[in-house]
């Protein structure tokens, strides 16, 4: 699994609706969809890679992961 934050909103395959900004864990082939679709730009850790939460994102306006 793969924690990344969404760029756009986005509904799950479970129906679950998530907004903007939310930061979600998705397996591989869904990060690529994601990614395909312009939902989501970055990952913020691989398997294993630590910590979750917004204090972690590795995007835009942050001094990296």
């Amino acid at each position: 699994m793969v924690y990344v934050k969404l760029e756009s909103d986005w509904t799950d395959g479970n129906g679950v609706s998530h907004s903007a900004g939310d930061s979600v864990d998705v397996d591989a082939a869904t990060l690529a969809t994601l990614q395909a679709e312009g939902i989501v730009s970055e990952q913020t850790h691989g398997p294993g890679g630590g910590g979750k939460g917004p204090d972690k994102w590795a995007g835009p306006g942050s001094s990296g992961a």
